[in-house]
């Protein structure tokens, strides 16, 4: 299989054995790099990585994957690049095309990552949009078949506003590998009908299903993933999670949440996670609506950290496996 000069946007543009062929690569990268063994076969390349939206894991896995790799990066943040202010979307990417050979993008509208693949020579990566999240989507897959040893019938919850990035991304790859997928959220927070209508397809296709509820019962039942993330998303306004923290706090992952799903179930999520008092914001929140978790319980956090921190360190090795197969063949 050959993925070498795609670009990589968003899981709907990938089969599912493309993608299984990601997470071997992944797989094949992280036993490698346990093993002390090198594989910087990529020496002599280079990559820019467009940061509209700050980052912890997503710069450490790029920059420290690129580096495995033998590529050299530069870090554009917000205030390190011109694009769409002085200089437009199009030019940017022919631009860096010229110097570069390949981009990562991390910002806001999924638009904004398409015009710069449009554009660009060499491969263009999400890093994350408002709508879509691919390259965590393959982290937790690769966490999830660590730890349950498989993905095809496997049932995963998500817990919380199921509109964005996660929500969507997680649906898309659910039913593209075979697994079922729930959004547990209130109505106004499910994923969008067209979205859910082409998701459909493709678990009728791969054996899996998808179900929107708003019963927490039903939607973690036997379930053997849960998975939450953040009620209120980076660039979204502050006045919008007293909102948030009125509507999902029943979606809150807890105890009694986990207790309902199958034996040997694991959590799941994306970070950063509110759980404690441990944040500037967390604190925050205590003082302004008097609660010291927020979208999963201190208890359960910590209890299911393994998985959790797992499901971190795989962001790097199924970053460093998106950008190996789409700038050259390996064989694995």
């Amino acid at each position: 299989m050959t993925l070498k000069g795609r670009d990589f946007l968003t899981l709907k543009d990938f089969s599912d054995s493309e993608i299984l062929y990601l997470l071997d690569l992944a797989a094949y990268f992280k036993k490698k790099k346990k093993n002390g063994e090198l594989t910087d076969e990529l020496r002599g390349k280079n990559v820019a990585l467009i940061f509209e939206k700050t980052s912890t894991r997503t710069r450490c896995s790029f920059e420290t994957a690129a580096h495995d790799l033998g590529m050299g990066t530069t870090y554009l943040d917000p205030s390190g690049s011109q694009i769409g202010k002085k200089e437009s979307i199009a030019d940017t990417a022919k631009v860096l095309s010229r110097i570069y050979d390949g981009i990562e993008y991390r910002g806001f509208g999924q638009e904004i990552v398409e015009s710069l693949a449009e554009n660009a020579d060499v491969p263009v990566w999400n890093g994350l949009t408002n709508e879509y999240h691919p390259t965590q989507i393959l982290a937790d897959m690769l966490t999830v078949r660590e730890h349950l040893g498989s993905l095809k019938g496997k049932t995963l919850a998500y817990m919380g506003d199921a509109r964005y990035n996660m929500g969507n991304s997680l649906m898309i790859g659910c039913s593209k590998l075979g697994l079922h997928f729930r959004a547990v959220a209130p109505e106004k927070y499910f994923p969008s009908k067209e979205l859910v209508s082409q998701c459909e397809k493709w678990a009728a296709e791969s054996g899996g299903s998808i179900l929107l509820t708003s019963d927490v019962n039903e939607g973690t039942k036997d379930a053997d993933i849960v998975y939450t993330d953040v009620w209120v998303s980076m660039g979204e306004p502050d006045e919008v999670w007293e909102e948030r923290i009125r509507d999902l706090t029943p979606y809150r992952v807890t105890m009694d949440v986990m207790n309902n799903t199958a034996k040997g179930s694991i959590f799941l999520h994306c970070l950063p996670a509110f759980h404690d008092l441990g944040t500037v914001i967390g604190k925050e929140i205590e003082r302004k609506y008097g609660i010291r978790e927020m979208e999963v319980t201190d208890e359960v956090f910590k209890k299911y950290e393994n998985s959790v921190f797992d499901e971190a360190e795989n962001r790097m090795h199924t970053i460093k496996a998106v950008m190996a197969a789409t700038l050259r063949d390996w064989d694995i």
